[in-house]
């Protein structure tokens, strides 16, 4: 199998040599078309690492390569295209545009990229129908529900067919069901296009719903949970996990 992210011995510092490390010689390897859980509590590095991983910030040492190529040697602007081609986001708070449908919301990264109309338009059919939100491409999203919101944000990161979907806490402003239907879906996105998602998250049951997930402590990799298809199983290995470490995350099943 592929590996998609490669993670070397990465470190992290603000403010100066010693000041502060949030990652601390961090080593991984994520496969082509897995779903990985980042878990850990306040202040562990798993916000840290999504950032680094997705280049929103940089390293202080390491190297990091996905999909063959080295982002820790990118230039900014050429970091940039990557973001915008080969990466795709999706944040706790949705980040859509209120003056903007639903539809033209999926289709802006597409569109500012001259993408033809067609293809476009495509893409979003295809999409909004495996999400389930085919019905509310007219409308605009302060009249959706939270949960309706956070499949058009999914839409809107994969319509770049992305190699890598980062996800930020992407259900901690659902509730349970609207959480569980996002976590479906991403899950279903995951099985049906192959796409690898890397999902920071502070809840159990959201990780239960990964391949495998990471536990960071103290800027580290502090160990990892596998899954074997059975989520009640992987939901209890993850509180126990937890439990070791000492963390005071959530969980609900």
């Amino acid at each position: 199998m592929k590996n998609i992210v490669e993670v070397s011995r990465v470190t992290k510092e603000y403010g100066g040599a010693g000041a502060y490390r949030a990652l601390n010689d961090v080593s991984l390897t994520i496969h082509e078309g897995e779903f990985v859980g980042i878990m850990g509590s306040s202040g562990s590095g798993k916000t840290t690492l999504l950032h680094i991983l997705s280049t929103i910030d940089g390293a202080t040492a390491g190297n990091i390569h996905i999909d063959g190529r080295d982002i820790t040697a990118m230039k900014e602007e050429e970091a940039a295209k990557f973001r915008r081609d080969k990466v795709g986001f999706v944040f706790q708070a949705y980040q859509l545009l209120d003056n903007m449908t639903v539809r033209d919301n999926i289709a802006l990264p597409l569109s500012l990229n001259n993408v033809k109309a067609s293809v476009i338009l495509n893409g979003i059919d295809e999409l909004t129908e495996i999400l389930g939100i085919e019905e509310q491409l007219d409308k605009y999203p302060y009249e959706l529900s939270g949960g309706q919101k956070q499949r058009a944000a999914i839409c809107r990161a994969l319509i770049t067919s992305p190699k890598v979907v980062f996800a930020d806490e992407p259900t901690g402003a659902l509730d349970s069901k609207s959480a569980s239907e996002v976590l479906e879906c991403l899950k279903d996105i995951n099985s049906r296009l192959g796409t690898t998602i890397i999902m920071v998250t502070h809840d159990a049951m959201a990780a239960s719903y990964c391949d495998r997930i990471l536990f960071l402590k103290d800027g580290r990799i502090h160990g990892e949970v596998d899954g074997d298809g059975d989520k009640q199983m992987l939901f209890a290995n993850i509180l126990n996990m937890l439990a070791v470490m000492g963390g005071s995350e959530h969980g609900r099943l």
